[in-house]
């Protein structure tokens, strides 16, 4: 076998591992997500109508959450984390939003607040999609219960997917501030928590993904340390209280984002299964 030919096949071995594991990062809710849907169903077919539910309460007028949105510096480095590292499928993708009706639905709030302060709303980085001197482009990426979707604010003269973004991106992204918000990632059972972490970050550093680093459970003061802690550091095991059965690390994303991913199992699990059936009987008892 020449060595293209072996460096081909593992190139392709090592997409399919790739592929397998992002499926048993994210396949974790499927048969919740199946079930939502079996309720939703249900409730549609319990003979309300769109003017009882439309004078009901909010909540029953909603059918969960169908995605999150992520605004990244880098189009593409953040769609290939998604999609080829994490596993995730393309729906589609749209761009070159511009105009004054995309400019207000997105970022009135923003213009009314520089007025008030009486700056210049590129001095806070709001964007001109209205004149047209910046553009928005997005991508949604399918996950087994969820969507994400990544949004990319550029100047009109920056090629889409791969040209600088508008706004620089912040620099300290700590979880504690408010307002701070992370993207969750549900994994399997049977998954080795400890060896998942260790692989994405030995993918993430192989595609050039620098950021991309998780926490470690020990007390870690330089990035020399946090890589050479043993791997078993790489998960936080809850063993009491409500939350006993939760495993959970901190991760940041290429783009600075704060992901987690966590497992429920034991108690904790059978605590998230009990809240779902409740919520359930409550909105099948609505409709009813």
């Amino acid at each position: 076998m020449s060595e293209q030919a072996h460096n081909d096949l593992a190139d392709a071995g090592r997409r399919d591992i790739l592929r397998g594991a992002g499926v048993a990062v994210l396949a974790g809710m499927t048969a919740a997500a199946a079930t939502l849907t079996q309720s939703a169903a249900a409730q549609s077919a319990s003979g309300m109508t769109a003017e009882q539910r439309n004078s009901g309460p909010l909540g029953a007028r909603l059918q969960g959450v169908q995605h999150f949105g992520l605004t990244v510096q880098n189009m593409d480095r953040a769609f290939e984390f998604y999609t080829e590292v994490l596993g995730g499928t393309e729906v589609f993708r749209d761009g070159d939003f511009q105009g004054e009706r995309i400019h207000n639905t997105l970022l009135t709030d923003q213009e009314i607040e520089a007025r008030e302060r009486q700056v210049n709303p590129r001095t806070m980085g709001v964007p001109d999609l209205g004149g047209g001197t910046q553009r928005l482009d997005v991508r949604f990426v399918q996950f087994d219960n969820v969507v994400i979707e990544l949004l990319q604010y550029r100047d009109a003269s920056q090629p889409a997917g791969s040209g600088n973004s508008f706004a620089e991106p912040r620099d300290h992204m700590s979880p504690a501030y408010p307002r701070s918000m992370h993207i969750c990632f549900y994994v399997r059972d049977d998954v080795d928590f400890n060896k998942f972490i260790r692989d994405l970050e030995a993918e993430s550093e192989r595609r050039g993904m620098t950021q991309v680093r998780a926490n470690r459970v020990i007390t870690v003061t330089t990035e020399q340390e946090r890589r050479a802690a043993p791997m078993e550091a790489n998960t936080n095991r809850i063993t009491q209280g409500l939350s006993e059965g939760w495993e959970l690390i901190y991760c940041k994303g290429p783009e600075g984002e704060q992901l987690e991913f966590v497992k429920a199992l034991g108690p904790v699990k059978k605590r998230f299964a009990d809240a779902f059936t409740a919520r359930q009987q409550m909105v099948a008892a609505q409709a009813g």
